[in-house]
């Protein structure tokens, strides 16, 4: 652990007893006292507090900030209201994604946040594609997410949050300093997203967790409560060996941006994904990603292989993510498999230490999201 990175919130992390680990470079809580499982079902059921202060916390000022980066990305930017963000995705010139972010117009500026593995390879992408814009890294704010039903509650008792919808960004001010608010939630749960000064971010966090209905929450609900809610993982789910078709992200391609929109084109890989998009047939071959049930008990989790026949030589697919759903009571998966065989129910064969099990595709997600609209 001595070469990691810490948060502002690594002493509290140690006095509230969590099991470090690494990860993107950083020394990251995966668990606390209550374990993984409580802590997965307590944010859907109350709050939870989670510390992302490890992923970039990025600025872009200039007049041609939004042309610009809608060079990089297929998303539309110039269209994106102030006080509103956006999903998005950096892609390459063969259409796979270098990453995926969240894009806020602030009015004065635009603020991107990007993953924490990423965000020293995306920031020089920023400062190499944007040449008319200055890309600012904020190296001096902690960010932390609040998740769950409570979550608009707990935050109320801190700051007025609940006039603010889903995928809204607003900056207040607070005892904590001005804070950088935004309403999305990565668990499939209401939620925010909190940049603060990172001077004030224990203050902060301490001042959430003395609230009843808030608990802290590490990397491993994170990632099952993720899974349920059947998003993507950046190197697990979705990276360069994957494009926006493949990984069903189509949806986060807005209509002015496609093959017939007013601004299609002019990102990295616009041509193959272009052509996915406007294709006629679906190639049946393509990879699709898809949910995925075992039939049985034991999760098929992450490289697990999939096959059409419980005899079929060679594999079809792969496991990108699997673990138990606390919240579905069930073992859970997303991978990819070719188009033929990505319809709902399909049966097919995952390889667990040496033996074939059967799998089901499933649609995604698998438990609704509770965002408010």
């Amino acid at each position: 652990m001595a070469d990691l990175k810490t948060t502002p919130l690594h002493a509290l992390h140690l006095e509230l007893g969590a099991r470090m680990v690494p990860f993107a470079g950083y020394e990251m809580p995966v668990q606390y006292a209550l374990g993984v499982m409580k802590e997965h079902l307590h944010t859907r059921a109350a709050a939870g507090l989670f510390d992302v202060s490890h992923m970039g916390q990025v600025l872009l000022t200039g007049s041609q900030g939004a042309a610009e980066l809608e060079a990089l990305v297929p998303q539309s930017i110039l269209g994106l209201e102030e006080g509103r963000q956006r999903y998005a995705f950096f892609t390459d010139s063969n259409g796979g994604i270098l990453d995926d972010l969240m894009i806020a117009n602030r009015g004065d500026d635009i603020f991107v946040v990007v993953n924490a593995a990423c965000k020293e390879q995306d920031i020089a992408h920023l400062r190499s594609g944007l040449t008319q814009t200055e890309v600012t890294e904020v190296a001096d704010r902690a960010l932390i997410a609040l998740q769950g039903p409570a979550a608009e509650a707990a935050l109320s008792r801190i700051v007025p949050v609940a006039e603010m919808a889903f995928m809204s960004v607003a900056t207040l001010p607070s005892p904590f300093g001005g804070l950088w608010i935004s309403r999305s939630g990565y668990t499939g749960e209401d939620g925010f997203e909190i940049s603060m000064q990172e001077g004030q971010a224990e203050a902060f966090a301490r001042a959430l967790l003395e609230m009843e209905e808030v608990e802290p929450i590490g990397l491993g609900a994170r990632d099952s409560l993720r899974l349920e809610a059947g998003l993507c993982l950046y190197g697990h789910d979705i990276d360069t060996t994957t494009d926006p078709v493949q990984a069903n992200l189509t949806w986060a391609i807005q209509k002015v941006r496609r093959p017939s929109g007013a601004r299609s084109g002019g990102y990295p890989g616009d041509g193959l994904i272009g052509r996915k998009l406007s294709a006629a047939e679906v190639d049946p071959e393509d990879a699709r990603r898809v949910g995925l049930v075992p039939e049985g008990r034991a999760p098929m989790r992450e490289d697990v292989l999939l096959f059409e026949a419980e005899d079929a030589a060679l594999p079809v697919g792969r496991v990108t993510s699997g673990a138990f759903g606390p919240t579905v009571g069930h073992p859970i998966s997303m991978g990819y498999v070719p188009a033929r065989l990505s319809a709902v129910d399909t049966r097919l064969w995952g390889e667990v230490r040496g033996k074939r099990l059967p799998v089901r595709v499933a649609s995604l997600p698998f438990r609704p999201a509770t965002y408010k609209r």
